[in-house]
């Protein structure tokens, strides 16, 4: 069952109105792009992500009874954010149908993540899925519901879905997808899946070098760009090739052919940016230090052969992908070549990782 079909009691247990959990999630980042949904976060083409191991936040949820809930106190890095904590209460209000036991609790969250916050690392993704990990962990403790693992990720990644889109692919680790792909029959549009396809060695454990070209908070929201491919007179194009990208990439992924897995890659990020200067208004997320480095990745990847290509998620800060066994030659590059064209600490080397822990 998932959260469409679950029925949930209306109170929780007196022995259990108190209590507290903690899980850690990490941030994804997609290969082929998710940009324009349906309603109920139904999204418009399938996307594929690789879960990343250092990015990520860790979440503390400590719930207890409240006479009028969902309420929500939220803290992010110590200090408290309202705006964060209502969007987590107007997420919990709209669960309220299938689970009207939240209309007794009080939930009290903090929050920490290892990257820069709405710099285009996907913190949503984390962020919200750590939450929905709680959230799944307490009903399996309190209700005694998503007792097998199975059920247990598959609601998290439902949930996490209908919080923030891309927090679905972050329930679990490695290369995994989000929405119906004709060729997987395990796959959904109401939760991700870890691909079981074939996949060959040189895309096992791949590298993800982030480079942090601004630091700011993004101009324009995801949810906001969402919407605006409503109107794109681009847009039904597009989710036509989001689909064709998606089967010549797993037919690379299985083939071990990174020109072409780059191709694609590359293709799908500016593609992405290109559906955000194609609307109505336009916006643009990538900055000028975008351009610059990627022109200097691309010289430099003709020049010496180096088997690395780029994506971009919903802001400014480029991804570098790249098979483990060109680690350190991309390390050289990006510390010889990139990083005296940045501030300190603006590059941080990630790689492809487990997904979720749990740590209370």
């Amino acid at each position: 069952m998932n959260a469409q079909t679950q029925t949930y009691p209306e109170t929780l247990p007196a022995e259990f109105a108190n209590g507290h959990t903690a899980w850690t999630s990490p941030s994804n980042i997609a290969l082929v792009k998710y940009w324009g949904k349906y309603d109920n976060q139904i999204p418009a083409n399938p996307s594929i992500s690789i879960t990343l191991s250092a990015c990520h936040t860790k979440t503390e949820m400590e719930w207890s009874a409240a006479e009028n809930g969902p309420e929500v106190e939220f803290y992010f890095e110590g200090k408290a954010n309202e705006a964060f904590g209502n969007k987590i209460k107007k997420f919990l209000e709209s669960q309220l149908p299938q689970r009207p036991y939240l209309s007794g609790m009080r939930f009290r969250l903090g929050s920490e993540n290892t990257f820069p916050h709405s710099a285009g690392i996907a913190s949503s993704a984390s962020g919200m899925s750590a939450f929905c990990m709680c959230l799944v962990e307490m009903e399996r403790r309190v209700f005694g519901l998503h007792t097998d693992d199975a059920s247990f990720y598959r609601e998290a990644s439902v949930l996490s879905r209908l919080a923030s889109g891309s927090a679905s692919r972050s329930v679990y680790g490695g290369l995994v997808s989000w929405g119906a792909i004709d060729a997987l029959p395990e796959t959904s549009d109401l939760f991700a899946s870890k691909y079981e396809g074939q996949v060959h060695p040189d895309f096992q454990n791949l590298q993800d070098s982030i480079i942090i070209c601004d630091r700011g908070e993004k101009s324009v929201s995801s949810r906001a760009g969402h919407g605006l491919m409503k109107t794109n007179p681009y847009a039904t194009r597009r989710f036509e090739h989001a689909r064709e990208n998606m089967d010549a990439l797993l037919q690379a992924i299985g083939e071990g052919d990174f020109n072409r897995f780059a191709e694609l890659v590359e293709n799908e990020a500016l593609t992405l940016h290109g559906m955000m200067m194609m609307s109505y208004p336009w916006f643009i997320l990538m900055k000028p230090k975008t351009l610059e480095l990627l022109d200097i990745m691309k010289q430099y990847r003709e020049q010496h052969g180096i088997r690395m290509c780029f994506t971009l998620d919903a802001g400014p800060n480029i991804h570098l992908i790249y098979p483990e066994s060109e680690k350190e030659k991309v390390h050289t590059f990006l510390n010889n070549e990139i990083a005296k064209h940045l501030p300190g600490n603006s590059i941080i080397f990630d790689k492809e990782g487990n997904g979720p822990v749990k740590l209370k």
